[in-house]
């Protein structure tokens, strides 16, 4: 891309005058990048402030989980007697591995020679700051699309994988969705269709999911579409309140619609990386992202491109990480809503 010729408009006059001051004039920068591509995902930063470390070891973080019963209860009468006990299988092993995330970051020597003392915004700075939010956004898209229908091996597994009931997911960190593990499987509702999104809809599902595992989720996430078409709703149930004597353009506000929505105790977020029509109803209890102590973000250094015959130096940035659902039964996922806003 061109940088763009001074802009001979206002006070900047055009013609001979013009390209006179502009060779003579340096332009008034503000020294400050403004970053115009990424987006914040409230999941990502929500598995990030609680992120769980791992260390190394095969199958890094490996959790038993319980399956089945070890134990049968039954009814007795005044003798006391009760039926000899059997000995049965309850543990398994949820196994999961971690993905390996990387961003390099080259710096060329000459960048260094042209923009010492004379920088506004050192180009290194610049890399340094996209590697991280580049990073996030990989890890939030990859939230959100990878680990069901669609499924790569050497990246995060998402919630397409770890909220299913074994329609998209047969397999979760090494334990089959079979009929005999039910208790692996999420709640799961496909093909809701059409309809619109409303409160007594969302609260149906909530209640399924609680039901099912005696635990509420803590919290439900969906796109702005769904997520705005969920807030009309409400609408109707808002209400202003104003002190006598005050007015709403003095002393007072009136304040339409809400930021946060929340049903049964549930709040529900939109996510800008949440696919419309779906919606994940969560519990963070039971849902970690796991990041290895020596590859939380860590930065490698720099080392020279000499090797490759270039004068410059190259790092990286590396993320060594996975998202882990130790109990999916307590997660549920809603797809096909087609009642949902189209912005």
């Amino acid at each position: 891309m061109a940088y763009p010729t001074p802009i001979y408009s206002g006070i900047v006059p055009a013609g001979a005058l013009g390209d006179e001051l502009g060779g003579l004039t340096r332009r008034a920068f503000i020294p400050r990048m403004i970053v115009q591509l990424y987006k914040s995902s409230p999941l990502i930063s929500a598995l990030l402030a609680n992120a769980q470390m791992a260390g190394g070891g095969l199958n890094a973080v490996t959790v038993p989980v319980q399956g089945a019963a070890y134990t049968t209860a039954s009814w007795g009468d005044f003798s006391g007697s009760f039926s000899q006990p059997a000995v049965t299988q309850g543990a398994f092993n949820a196994m999961f591995n971690l993905k390996l995330l990387i961003c390099p970051i080259p710096f060329l020597g000459m960048e260094g020679f042209i923009q010492v003392d004379h920088s506004i915004v050192p180009i290194i700075d610049a890399r340094m700051n996209d590697a991280t939010y580049n990073m996030i956004d990989v890890l939030a898209t990859a939230l959100y699309n990878n680990g069901g229908s669609t499924n790569n091996a050497q990246q995060l597994v998402g919630l397409p994988g770890a909220v299913d009931d074994g329609t998209n997911a047969t397999t979760y960190a090494n334990i089959t969705r079979s009929a005999t593990n039910s208790w692996w499987r999420s709640q799961f509702t496909n093909n809701i269709g059409g309809g619109r999104f409303t409160r007594d809809f969302l609260l149906t599902y909530i209640n399924q999911l609680v039901k099912a595992t005696g635990e509420a989720p803590t919290f439900g996430i969906c796109g702005f579409g769904t997520w705005t078409s969920f807030a009309t709703d409400f609408t109707d149930g808002e209400r202003y309140n104003y002190m006598v004597g005050q007015s709403p353009g003095k002393n007072a506000k009136a304040s339409a619609h809400f930021r946060a929505l929340e049903v049964a105790g549930v709040p529900l977020y939109a996510d800008p990386y949440c696919p419309e029509g779906t919606v994940y109803l969560l519990n963070t209890r039971y849902l970690s992202l796991y990041l290895h102590k020596m590859g939380a973000f860590a930065f490698t250094g720099f080392e020279s491109t000499l090797p490759n015959f270039q004068l410059g130096s190259i790092g990286a940035v590396v993320t060594v990480t996975e998202m882990v659902c130790t109990k999916p039964k307590c997660q549920s996922q809603l797809t096909g809503l087609t009642g949902y806003v189209n912005i």
